[in-house]
């Protein structure tokens, strides 16, 4: 629903056709989603840096994090005498 929001914000994404918002994959460790809206080719790379931007600038407002790959490395110790 946010997406939505963000690209409807955005006066160079073509209307017709509807941009595609769709979960693409359940993660490990996050829902990832692709989004693809339809722009002129002048303003592709205009508005493919503009939307990452304004994303994870909302998600921050929102509160919404964004999971990064961490790894727990214990360490065992054996005792020698």
């Amino acid at each position: 629903e946010e997406l939505k929001k963000i690209i409807g914000e955005d006066e160079r994404i073509l209307k017709d056709p509807e941009p595609l918002v769709a979960v693409s994959e359940l993660a490990d460790s996050s829902v990832n989603f692709v989004i693809r809206p339809w722009v002129k080719a002048s303003d592709y790379w205009g508005v493919y840096f503009d939307l990452i931007e304004k994303i994870k600038l909302r998600f921050d407002e929102k509160g919404f994090s964004i999971p990064y790959p961490q790894q727990d490395v214990h360490l065992y110790r054996e005792d020698k005498e």
